[in-house]
């Protein structure tokens, strides 16, 4: 009987900016394999970049938790089981298939276009040299974490949504408690109670005073009949969490990258051509991918990908940092080559679930990467390799800390 391999997301000590090996060996084997998970049931691993795209951009796939998503820890099924019994809704529209999904995610397109983001661009740059005057002017090594890559997409997605930023040790502990893979059940109940809660103050203070901001245009719905004032404060909640956490793993994992690699680290600094400085971030994105470990979906119908046929009622798990790492779609893939078009990338997910906010991380790192090695050209690592602490315990991987000098 043939034995099928665990699902292993652990990242190797000595190359932790690439994908864990185990997900490396399955890519091996072929894009679709199975996997058997800590409880004893088993799901599609799916590590090829054309099954990847097949798998999340197929009508008979769902995500939400209800349906059977596969449960990759304890405490996380208990989580899922939760979510379950009270709806999908109390996630927000990202754990809801179409047409309630596509209903909600209308809300907000309109917040998240080229240009409107374009337009965030200049307040974003000042932010940026802000934040380096600061750090430039403190001790010596210093965390970049917590003196540039955490409070830069913090103070944007504030201003933006109209969240006050002195509240941001809040939101950001809240919400490092709901992607962590290990918080219990109460724990993130609880933070996502607590935001909900937060969220929801705001958009009374805006129904009674509103502003030029996302809640602000939430509110307008409300007042109107088309949304709730609970789905409001729910969709705050993603977009406050989704919009600081993500890009801020990004600006520290890329500047690490960038670190080990001279070469392309003065590419990068020494270009000021603006094409080459976003084909650079997206080969970064491509290259690290931080949402670790897999999309979740289960199939609500037989499908056949990669020539099998997975049936309904099975769980996949969709691997983007291999699919990223697609020898097929990416000559030599292991290698950060930021002249290669690595358009193709799944770094943002694929279908109708793609991410919403991805024209505004683009915007933040083609800012965060220049201002860092153009203003502070002697930067370095202050830490060895080992020593970072990185995030292995959550869906977004990246470094609780990055220690620095100059």
């Amino acid at each position: 009987m043939t034995t099928i391999p665990e699902y292993d997301i652990a990242r190797s000590a000595t190359c932790p900016l690439d994908p864990a090996p185990a997900m490396r060996a399955r890519q091996e084997e072929g894009p679709l394999t199975r996997v058997q998970l800590w409880d004893g049931s088993t799901a599609w691993l799916v590590t090829g970049h054309a099954e990847h795209r097949a798998v999340l951009g197929h009508p008979e796939v769902s995500v939400e938790p209800a349906r059977g998503l596969p449960r990759l820890s304890p405490a996380e099924a208990a989580a899922m089981d939760s979510v379950a019994k009270a709806g999908s809704a109390s996630l927000g529209f990202i754990m809801m298939d179409d047409p309630e999904h596509a209903r909600l995610r209308r809300m907000v397109t309109s917040a998240f276009t080229v240009k409107r983001v374009e337009a965030m661009r200049p307040a974003t740059q000042q932010i940026a040299d802000e934040l380096i005057d600061r750090l430039l002017a403190g001790p010596k090594p210093a965390d970049l974490v917590e003196a540039f890559a955490l409070p830069l997409p913090s103070l944007v997605i504030s201003n933006l949504l109209g969240v006050p930023y002195d509240d941001h040790e809040f939101f950001q502990a809240d919400s490092r408690t709901i992607i962590n893979r290990n918080s219990t059940p109460e724990q993130r109940g609880g933070a996502q109670l607590r935001l909900a809660e937060y969220l929801d103050g705001l958009i009374g203070e805006k129904l009674a005073k509103p502003g030029d901001d996302l809640l602000s245009g939430l509110v307008e719905r409300v007042k109107a009949g088309e949304l709730s004032r609970q789905e409001a404060a729910r969709m705050g909640v993603l977009m406050l969490f989704a919009g600081h956490e993500t890009t801020a793993n990004m600006i520290t994992l890329g500047t690490l990258a960038l670190l080990q690699d001279p070469g392309q680290l003065a590419l990068l600094r020494e270009s000021d051509d603006p094409k080459l400085v976003a084909s650079a971030v997206e080969e970064l994105l491509r290259y690290l991918t931080i949402t670790h470990g897999g999309l979740r979906r289960v199939a609500l119908a037989d499908i056949e990908i990669a020539g099998q046929v997975i049936r309904a009622g099975e769980g996949i798990i969709a691997v983007n940092e291999t699919a990223n790492r697609d020898p097929s779609v990416f000559p030599d893939p292991d290698r950060l080559d930021l002249r290669r078009n690595p358009r193709l990338h799944v770094t943002f997910g694929y279908g109708v679930h793609h991410c919403l906010g991805q024209p505004l991380a683009r915007m933040e790192l083609q800012v965060a990467y220049p201002a860092l090695l153009r203003r502070i050209p002697t930067l370095a690592l202050a830490a060895e390799l080992e020593q970072i602490p990185f995030k292995h315990d959550g869906f977004v991987y990246g470094a609780y800390e990055l220690p620095v000098t100059w």
